[in-house]
């Protein structure tokens, strides 16, 4: 009877569409494209660059993200960003100075190798490492075919979260919460935090042709996602490649050893 029970509940979860998956335990998710998806799958520059502002514009005022420096910013296969923008960067944000003739609660601007200061004021979760914790939208976390092909589905969720509030809201204990489809329960203490329009995006070097999109909420969502993915898997396209090549020189070494293996036996075998 059990058994029969499970095969059922099996065939059900199999019936579910993919966009509307659970993530982490929460609620609805929608399926995003992102470039960075795939085995072969690069971050766009121009995205994470419009990312970062979207965070830093918003989101840094209650997120912190302390696992990522700001020199960070100028990876070329990330954000890129010229060294003097990196520094100019840096020195917008405080954090607690160290020195010798500091005494404590000292801080002092930031600079390059200085990671982005964390932000604990309000409660709010730390951002770096958010695009990873929230895996499982294609699978279990670094499992399955799908995991390969189409991401950990971190990037949905944070996606589905900043598009999924109704405008509901309620009042428990004294809190204010907002409906929203993504989060498990339906209900967030954070309220939207994007509304479309909120940052006027820019693009670092001028004269490239590049002509940033409108910054709808879905856009913008969809920016800062790629930009939270980076945040938490800055050598992803490094790895990538490394295991590329690596699989190359597989294939190279498995029909060396192949030919080799039948030259050496040819002669016991009588094959010529």
């Amino acid at each position: 009877m059990m058994s029969n029970t499970l095969r059922v509940l099996s065939v059900v979860a199999l019936l579910v569409p993919g966009s509307a998956l659970a993530a982490g335990g929460a609620g609805y998710v929608e399926d995003v494209d992102f470039s960075f998806e795939g085995p072969f799958g690069t971050y766009d520059q121009y995205q994470l660059q419009r990312g970062f502002q979207v965070y830093h514009e918003i989101c840094a005022g209650c997120h912190g993200m302390k696992f990522v420096s700001f020199r960070e910013l100028g990876r070329a296969d990330g954000p890129n960003l010229p060294d003097e923008q990196v520094k100019a960067i840096a020195e917008l944000y405080e954090v607690a100075d160290t020195g010798p003739d500091a005494f404590p609660g000292d801080t002092r601007p930031a600079v390059p190798s200085d990671r982005f200061p964390a932000n604990e004021s309000v409660g709010a979760p730390d951002l770096s490492l958010i695009a990873k914790s929230r895996a499982g939208f294609h699978g279990p976390s670094g499992t399955g075919i799908n995991q390969l092909m189409k991401g950990i589905g971190g990037p949905e969720y944070i996606y589905s979260l900043l598009t999924s509030y109704t405008g509901e809201e309620q009042e428990q204990a004294g809190a204010l919460l907002y409906e929203n489809k993504t989060m498990a329960g339906g209900w967030i203490s954070m309220a939207p935090p994007l509304y479309g329009d909120d940052v006027e995006y820019a693009v670092y070097g001028e004269g490239n042709g590049y002509t940033p999109p409108e910054a709808t909420l879905e856009q913008q969502a969809k920016d800062v996602a790629a930009f939270l993915m980076w945040a938490a898997e800055p050598k992803m396209v490094e790895r990538k490649e490394a295991g590329l090549r690596n699989l190359i020189w597989l294939v190279v070494l498995a029909a060396l050893l192949y030919f080799t293996n039948k030259k050496i036996w040819a002669p016991i075998k009588g094959d010529h």
